[in-house]
């Protein structure tokens, strides 16, 4: 692995931009299309340093942000059926370790969602930092993991009368994050 910082990223406290940063995700639907959503309501940090083993990274998602253009479907996954907004308001995400790897980093953490954590591994590109035009650092990350719903206690589903069911175990999660460095 590597231990330098990629190009561009420097040391430093970074709190992720909600209105410039997307946490996706897909499933199948009905075992023959996808369907997309995403949640609006992110926050987090992510503290960059020169030592690997001292990058952390931490998430919370208000789960109730959930969009995925069809208010029925938003409901569904709002209630009790899935996430349980009332119950289980929030996603967290914080890493464990954090290796540099490349371009980007292999972030190991905990994800909560539902009330259950479980260890899910990030890889991580740092896409870019630049100076926006208010004098902002930014730094850009995108990331990809796959997880299975029902290790998170969301078993929901529904039979199809031609065989399997209606919304996929495997969920792909997918991360566009913008971050701005702290003064």
């Amino acid at each position: 692995m590597a231990t330098t910082l990629p190009a561009g990223l420097v040391a430093g406290t970074y709190t992720v931009d909600p209105s410039h940063t997307e946490v996706g995700f897909t499933a199948r639907h009905a075992m023959v299309t996808k369907v997309r959503g995403r949640f609006s309501d992110v926050a987090g940090t992510v503290q960059i340093a020169e030592d690997a083993s001292l990058i952390s990274v931490e998430a919370t998602v208000q789960v109730a942000s959930v969009d995925t253009r069809s208010a029925d479907r938003d409901g569904h996954l709002k209630s009790a059926d899935f996430f349980d907004v009332e119950q289980f308001p929030t996603m967290t995400y914080r890493s464990t370790s954090v290796q540099v790897s490349g371009d980007g980093f292999l972030v190991d953490g905990d994800l909560t969602l539902h009330g259950v954590t479980k260890p899910v591994q990030l890889e991580v590109t740092a896409e870019g930092v630049a100076t926006d035009p208010f004098g902002n650092s930014r730094a850009g990350f995108s990331a990809e993991t796959e997880i299975n719903r029902k290790d998170f206690g969301l078993t929901w589903n529904a039979a199809l009368e031609t065989g399997g069911v209606l919304v996929s175990e495997k969920i792909k999660i997918t991360l566009d994050v913008s971050a701005i460095k702290q003064a």
